[in-house]
């Protein structure tokens, strides 16, 4: 017996379950909100337009580059492709900025050469801990779209999509950490849940990929998401 095969198979089953569950609950919630028309719907899909201009490059990857325990945070590198300095953040575990995803500036005041950036990324690399991934197939993205907004770009004749994007990631099983956050999305509303790592029991990072760059046909931007107990 696949045991490893059977395990799989209940957790996708009760992932579709707690789906189930979540929509039916929100339709019971709302059930006396006025329905969107078709005119309306029809409409803000015929005024925007689908693509912009093409652009090279292959989106904004963000990579989990280790854990300062004494700081009480993650520190994230987010490459933008080319010969562009990556962005360092860090992302906030603990305290009143808890959550908070911050890009350290006082780097880029002082310089913004990029091999000089990579230098100073990899040396505070060797003082971090490493985070341990998880099992992707563990956990669950839902998204929902907040807001439906459209964005007028110079030397086009329609306005392209735009989203408030809404991101949850929670454990199939229902039992651990879970988090949220609210991203802007262009064109489409989709997003991908790439990677978790875990930091405790009680604490993980999640990476989520969607369409954050609003070229050609949409390119892929990432964040990162603290689920917590």
């Amino acid at each position: 017996m696949n045991r490893d095969a059977k395990s799989q198979t209940a957790l996708l089953a009760l992932a579709r379950t707690r789906r189930m569950q979540r929509a039916l609950a929100h339709a019971y919630i709302h059930r006396d909100a006025p329905l969107p028309t078709l005119r309306l719907s029809l409409g803000y899909m015929t005024s925007t337009a689908c693509t912009t201009d093409e652009v090279s490059g292959l989106g904004h990857r963000m990579t989990l580059l280790g854990v300062a325990a004494a700081e009480g945070v993650a520190y994230v590198v987010e490459e933008l492709g080319g010969n562009e300095a990556p962005i360092i953040y860090r992302l906030w575990l603990a305290g009143p900025r808890m959550g908070h995803l911050v890009p350290i500036h006082a780097w880029y005041e002082q310089t913004n050469d990029a091999a000089e950036i990579r230098a100073r990324i990899a040396a505070i690399a060797t003082t971090l801990e490493p985070a341990g991934l998880t099992t992707r197939e563990a956990w669950m993205l839902s998204t929902r779209v907040v807001q439906r907004r459209a964005l007028r770009v110079a030397g086009q004749e329609s306005p392209i999509r735009k989203f408030a994007l809404q991101l949850r990631v929670e454990p199939v099983s229902g039992q651990g950490p879970s988090g949220h956050t609210t991203v802007t999305a262009f064109l489409r509303p989709g997003a991908m849940l790439e990677e978790v790592w875990s930091i405790s029991p009680e604490t993980a990072i999640a990476r989520v990929s969607y369409t954050g760059i609003p070229s050609g046909l949409g390119l892929s931007k990432d964040t990162m998401i603290l689920l917590t107990e």
